[in-house]
């Protein structure tokens, strides 16, 4: 189907995010190349720095208060009530939400709305599936009935073999319903290749770049760091990021500061420009414990950096062990610290891993891929 982007008629794209920060950093190249094909174009999250920046983008926004933590029974139901309102007055042609709570929430309230050209992405199965905590334990279950009685016949996109094999087992989904769409995508020209930065005489600069959570592996980091200063290995162990306050397994900013007074790590705190940090970079490392496919370590592998990142689901689709990067069992501090000496002495090696990265990266993990697969999506649903 062929979109008339001047057309009065225009379908309408509705995206349910949670976050106007994530919307920045993962779906708005596909809302604009929605736009340019002829969508009108809502955004409905809760909005803190972003909102202008969106509206710039010819976007309309619709602010939306939640938490992404939040259990209060009453709190929850007025946040679904909300979200029926908004879906039946805005009456969207396409609704594509993304990550648990809109999958969950968005798709009620879109079943009593009488919304049906519906989209859930689920980027990760995040906290809920990763997270030994009794908390996590607790609502795994509930969470499996729900999306067994909410997904109904709508398509979800997932990022990784191991999450399409586990939501479509337990949601009993036929393969016509489940997308495998690798990432939310790079720019392959704002994320490039650069040479190395001069190494001083304190080490290769190891970055982990992310939310820091504790199931994002950055315990495990702190404990490698101290593990190769002991032994006489030269790095400089950064971390780049904030905490999340709204994740369960945020780690407290007090516990940061105490390992930067002790010497273990830097924290360079969250930057906005990516290409240009980790371009400071000469190793990229994160070693979580479960994710969709993490953005960041496509962008690392774009801008030529070798990867060490977890044998874990999602982390394991953007590295080739002894390719372009090492994986390393999840939570097994030992291991990720014989890693990152293997590489901190092999500079070599290094640039070896760093080349096939961005060879990996343009041919799969181009934002242009990932852009045309969902769009299709959308033109499935709008011809049904």
């Amino acid at each position: 189907m062929e979109l008339d982007p001047l057309s009065k008629q225009a379908p309408r794209l509705l995206f349910f995010v949670t976050e106007d920060w994530y919307f920045c950093s993962h779906r708005l190249p596909l809302a604009q190349a929605a736009r340019a094909a002829g969508y009108e174009v809502v955004l409905v999250t809760r909005v803190r720095r972003h909102g202008d920046a969106i509206r710039a983008q010819g976007i309309r926004v619709i602010p939306l208060e939640l938490s992404r933590r939040g259990l209060n029974p009453l709190r929850e139901l007025a946040l679904i009530r909300r979200l029926y309102a908004i879906y039946r007055r805005e009456r969207p042609d396409i609704l594509h939400q993304v990550a648990m709570k809109p999958v969950l929430y968005g798709s009620l309230a879109a079943r009593l709305a009488g919304v049906s050209g519906i989209v859930n992405a689920l980027a990760g199965l995040g906290f809920l599936f990763s997270s030994g905590r009794l908390q996590a334990r607790l609502l795994r279950p509930l969470v499996r009935l729900a999306l067994r009685g909410l997904l109904g016949s709508s398509p979800i996109i997932l990022q990784n073999p191991d999450d399409l094999r586990l939501i479509s087992d337990l949601a009993h989904l036929p393969p016509r319903q489940v997308h495998l769409i690798c990432g939310a995508g790079v720019d392959l020209v704002a994320f490039y290749p650069t040479p190395p930065p001069p190494e001083t005489p304190a080490g290769p600069v190891v970055m982990l770049p992310a939310r820091l959570l504790w199931d994002k592996g950055v315990g495990e980091f702190v404990e490698a760091a101290g593990r190769l200063r002991a032994r006489g290995i030269a790095a400089r162990c950064v971390l780049v990021g904030a905490p999340d306050p709204d994740n369960p397994a945020a780690v407290p900013e007090g516990r940061i500061r105490a390992w930067v007074e002790a010497g273990f790590i830097e924290w360079w705190g969250p930057r906005d420009d990516m290409p240009a940090t980790l371009q400071q970079s000469h190793i990229v490392c994160l070693p979580s414990y479960r994710e969709g496919l993490p953005k960041v370590l496509a962008e690392a592998a774009a801008c030529g950096r070798p990867i060490i990142t977890s044998d874990a689901p999602g982390c394991r689709e953007v590295v080739r062990h002894g390719e372009n990067g090492l994986l390393v069992p999840v939570r097994d501090a030992s291991a990720l610290t014989e890693a990152l000496a293997i590489l901190i002495r092999d500079s070599d090696l290094r640039n070896a891993y760093g080349q096939a990265g961005r060879r990996r990266a343009e041919a799969e993990f181009g934002n242009k891929r990932v852009i045309a697969a969902t769009l299709a999506i959308y033109r499935d649903l709008l011809d049904d």
